[in-house]
């Protein structure tokens, strides 16, 4: 089919197969819901968007289904317990989402009267919400023409329009076209259709363009291998960073936990002792890092790559009697470890320590 035999425009036939191929998701409104007159719940949409970045809708349900049972509203969460709330967190990544989230539940619930602003210049006033997020919400919760561009419409836009310059320099002209391509009509089923369209057919590898409402008007398709786009700008290398991690228990096999200052990377979570490492300087390795005197034994080392860097961390354990310790921090019951605010790099190194740590114990 060549362009001039379209007898609808893009955004048309990009609705009508969203209509029949929508993706059913907890936070989604979906077209026959829609059709029963069910609405948005702008607290849904906002909480899913928040979780969705830099995760994977898979690794974001459990996490959203636990948030939503826990704290129904968002007025519920506001009043939550900070410390619940890291706990419940806990896993899914870039803890400042954690406590922005908090943060912002706080200023609709009490300064908003719990109703989230309805445009994309009152939704970026609220604590940790960008122009991604901002626009998403706009659009989904409240059906405005907001332009939406999280990463799969990115790709999707720089094959369609077969665009040269790299990312991340070319989301302005990337912004522009979704903007001009947004109807009027339906803007939230479009930006949802535009991510479930990367998500599922204008995939990274092996997209399947036959099934493409936009194959007929795709710029790349037919000319250049669809996989080289977008096209990115080339990587720097990351940084490695060193530290130690020392995993202490008692004599009844609880673990010797602290809690991380509020500010900083991981701050509010929990954590085991360790050097002083940042994302920017080295720790120290050996025991001279020790929190207390004891009988460190070497567990090896674990490595955990967050977004600027890469961390290695020297592993070190031993049993102590409870009063061995020293400092703020307290012992965790090994059978209760999981349900603390522990992010994912500290789970890596009591496991080195101790590999059934997170393991559950099965009833007789």
């Amino acid at each position: 089919m060549t362009q001039s035999h379209r007898t609808a425009a893009p955004a048309d036939l990009l609705l009508a197969w969203y209509d029949r191929h929508h993706r059913d998701l907890p936070w989604r409104v979906s077209p026959p819901m829609a059709a029963r007159g069910i609405a948005p719940d702008p607290y849904r949409i906002w909480l899913s968007e928040v979780m969705l970045q830099q995760t994977t809708v898979q690794a974001v349900k459990s996490y959203f289904a636990l948030f939503t049972t826990r704290w129904p509203t968002v007025t519920d969460l506001a009043r939550a317990d900070n410390e619940d709330v890291m706990k419940s967190w806990a896993g899914l990544g870039y803890y400042a989402r954690a406590r922005n989230l908090k943060k912002c539940a706080e200023a609709v619930a009490f300064e908003h009267g719990g109703v989230f602003p309805d445009t994309e210049e009152g939704l970026k006033a609220l604590p940790g919400i960008g122009d991604y997020t901002a626009a998403a919400i706009a659009a989904i919760a409240f059906n405005r023409k907001s332009a939406v561009l999280d990463g799969n419409v990115e790709r999707v836009v720089s094959r369609l329009h077969a665009i040269e310059t790299p990312l991340p320099a070319a989301k302005p002209e990337m912004r522009a076209l979704v903007a001009e391509m947004t109807p009027e009509d339906r803007p939230g089923d479009f930006a949802q259709a535009m991510m479930d369209l990367g998500a599922t057919i204008c995939t990274p590898r092996r997209p399947a363009c036959a099934l493409c409402p936009f194959n007929a008007d795709c710029r790349v398709l037919g000319r250049d291998d669809p996989e080289l786009y977008p096209r990115k700008a080339a990587k720097k290398e990351k940084p490695v960073r060193l530290g130690a991690a020392f995993v202490a228990e008692d004599e009844t096999g609880a673990v010797f936990l602290r809690k991380r200052g509020e500010s900083g990377l991981l701050g509010g979570m929990t954590e085991v002792p360790g050097s002083a490492w940042t994302a920017r300087i080295d720790g120290e390795t050996d025991i001279s890092a020790a929190p207390f005197s004891a009988d460190w034994q070497a567990c090896g080392t674990v490595v955990h790559v967050f977004t600027h860097f890469e961390l290695r961390l020297s592993v070190y354990r031993s049993v102590v009697p409870r009063d061995a310790q020293a400092g703020a921090g307290w012992w965790q019951p090994k059978e209760t470890l999981d349900g603390e605010a522990l992010p994912t790099v500290m789970k890596k190194a009591i496991t080195q320590a101790i590999p059934d740590a997170f393991q559950k114990k099965r009833k007789a």
